[in-house]
């Protein structure tokens, strides 16, 4: 299976594991970013490099995090980005998320889709089925 990887897919992933919302990302990036914006680059699907670096060091991610995430790399993403005291955005030494937790939960939310795009298929082959038979 060939898989695109989803850059501003990424970023929102990291935004919400954050618990950054998107007005804050908008703020720190500039007067002229605004939520609208934040929300049209996490559609995108390839960010310019500047842009990701900016990015980077506002959410303080390692730019290759939004240009290689998959769930196995996540755990080592996080584990070397968060320090023993969380990361500190905004005051915040005690984050009340758990990053891995946030991982796993990503995880099992790709195999729910995966699982019902594999019924929705079997389902499409018994009605191609019952076509061909008549």
């Amino acid at each position: 299976m060939d898989y695109k990887i989803h850059q501003g897919r990424n970023v929102k992933r990291f935004r919400e594991m954050l618990g950054i919302k998107q007005e804050a990302l908008a703020h720190d990036l500039g007067d002229d970013w605004n939520q609208k914006k934040i929300s049209l680059l996490e559609q995108k699907e390839t960010i310019e490099n500047q842009l990701l670096e900016k990015i980077s060091e506002v959410l303080k991610i390692p730019v290759e995090a939004f240009q290689n995430f998959d769930e196995e790399q996540a755990v080592n993403i996080i584990a070397n980005t968060f320090g023993e005291h969380g990361i500190g955005y905004q005051r915040n030494d005690n984050p009340i998320f758990n990053p891995i937790e946030q991982v796993i939960k990503l995880h099992e939310e790709k195999i729910a889709l995966y699982e019902r795009m594999l019924k929705e298929k079997d389902e499409m082959m018994s009605r191609l089925e019952k076509l061909l038979e008549k």
